[in-house]
């Protein structure tokens, strides 16, 4: 993404769109006041947070015993839900659908890819269904701290050896299927992608054909297997978004509030919620609506405005798919593909 002289001038940039994690599939219901368990409760959650000022919502799906949904017909009945609830706000279904352990001791794990697949089929349909490339180690313990653990179910050793050991299964297969079946039901991929090598994935996937449409991605700053929360990885990721990409900054615990000041004054986007981070200052809890209020009170003290959620499908293109390759890399602002014979570097007429 290049920035111009006028680029960190608000009046310059689009509008932030706030995406809000509420559900925290990691945590059990104990671990927090500020976890929604009944449907009821999952739903106002949705509302509470639009009214804040969130516009797009990462949904996962909780039974009533409070455990994570893998159910698909609970995400049919949680969608139908939402969709009367906050009809303005972009549905997000988060694509790992739960990876929290069934019970203590067993290992957190992706579902199978078949399960995954069926998010293509719901209904009513999502906005989005998150993706990850490449399979890769999601351990969320090596940033956390005893002192980010609190007194949740994170702070166990059996449940820290389960998310220790957690992987992301996404391999070639799998994402090009993934991609297929989104697309054919109108539903739009949203990337999750932790490092440089996950993005250019991407791209190769866009330059064969496999994908054709916007790029909406979150850079990921978790580590145990993807990018830290450091802000030259947070830069060097930027500079090599192509320029028509939508990018959203993702990271965990009291690393997120720092990054998403940068990612407010930069002109990118953030992610908030308390699957991310629970706390506020150090040692004080803080809900997923107080992050999203922080996040549009920052915006205003930096005169940024605030996406409605029409804003939001706007800027996500929402609804948007690209005929063809080289149609998908002009919009993104991709060099194009290389003529034959062409020497040097492609570039755009």
């Amino acid at each position: 993404m290049q920035f111009l002289d006028d680029s960190l001038l608000p009046e310059n940039q689009e509008k932030l769109v706030i995406q809000v994690a509420p559900y925290g599939p990691q945590f059990l219901p104990g671990d927090s006041d500020d976890i929604p368990v009944s449907m009821d409760e999952q739903v106002q959650k949705a509302v509470d947070c639009w009214n804040a000022g969130a516009t797009v919502l990462h949904v996962h799906v909780r039974e009533e015993d409070g455990k994570g949904s893998k159910r698909l017909s609970k995400f049919n009945e949680m969608m139908a839900r939402l969709r009367a609830a906050v009809p303005e706000m972009v549905l997000q279904v988060g694509g790992s659908i739960s990876f929290a352990p069934e019970n203590e001791g067993e290992e957190a794990k992706w579902l199978e890819d078949d399960t995954r697949h069926m998010l293509a089929a719901l209904a009513p349909k999502p906005d989005q269904v998150t993706i990850a490339i490449n399979s890769n180690q999601m351990n969320i313990m090596e940033l956390l701290t005893p002192e980010d653990c609190g007194n949740t179910s994170l702070g166990q050793p059996a449940y820290q050896q389960a998310y220790r050991e957690m992987t992301i299964p996404a391999g070639p297969a799998f994402v090009e299927e993934h991609l297929k079946r989104l697309q054919a039901a109108g539903i739009q991929p949203h990337f999750m992608l932790g490092d440089l090598g996950q993005l250019e994935t991407v791209e190769r996937l866009i330059r064969r054909g496999v994908y054709c449409g916007p790029l909406v991605l979150n850079w990921v700053a978790i580590g145990g297997g993807m990018d830290g929360p450091n802000p030259r990885n947070l830069m060097e990721f930027v500079n090599r978004c192509p320029d028509g990409a939508v990018l959203t900054v993702e990271s965990l615990m009291r690393h997120v509030l720092p990054l998403n000041t940068m990612a407010i004054a930069m002109g990118l986007h953030v992610r908030v919620g308390i699957e991310d981070n629970l706390w506020g200052k150090r040692g004080e809890l803080m809900s997923s609506v107080r992050q999203v209020e922080q996040m549009a009170r920052i915006a205003r003290e930096l005169h940024r405005e605030v996406a409605t959620g029409a804003d939001a499908r706007r800027i996500y293109r929402i609804g948007e798919h690209y005929g063809n390759v080289d149609t998908t890399l002009a919009k993104l602002g991709c060099l194009p593909r290389r003529k034959l014979g062409q020497r040097g570097l492609p570039l755009a007429n």
